[in-house]
């Protein structure tokens, strides 16, 4: 028994040691992206989605529980670089060196329909990942209805 338990083991892992490794594919296309000073490095949320993203409707209500399902979301997937309370200052933004708003200032998301964010959630935007397949749109509107709440705390 100790034999054929070798024998699969060996089956199942050897092929891994004699194959070559996988070439990366998209440094060359990265490289222009890292060679960006520093000073020429926007905020996140500053560059405006497609036009078509504006005009896109909300079609989620900002109801306590819709609030309350984005900020769940929020809490998961978000507050690691936007911070717990939206103030810009999460756990990664140093190392990472983000400059994002502070969506608790209304000033801060003034110029942005509910479409931009949404969109911007979804498909991400500079060094953020968008959520795309990992998020259904209803969830997204949520997180859309959470993030314009936390300016009027």
């Amino acid at each position: 028994m100790k034999m054929i338990f070798a024998s699969a083991l060996l089956l199942v892992v050897s092929p891994h040691f004699f194959q070559e490794p996988a070439k990366p594919t998209e440094e060359k296309a990265a490289a222009p992206e890292a060679a960006k000073p520093e000073a020429e490095a926007k905020p996140a949320a500053e560059a405006k989605p497609a036009a078509e993203a504006a005009k896109m409707v909300n079609p989620t209500k900002a109801t306590p529980e819709s609030i309350a399902l984005g900020k769940k979301a929020y809490g998961t997937d978000c507050a690691m670089c936007h911070g717990k309370e939206g103030a810009g200052d999460g756990d990664l933004v140093e190392a990472m060196k983000l400059k994002l708003r502070d969506y608790r200032d209304p000033e801060s998301l003034k110029g942005m329909t509910d479409g931009e964010i949404f969109t911007i959630i979804d498909k991400g935007k500079g060094q953020m990942s968008g959520e795309e397949g990992r998020m259904k749109a209803g969830q997204i509107w949520n997180v859309v209805n959470y993030v314009r709440s936390l300016a009027k705390k």
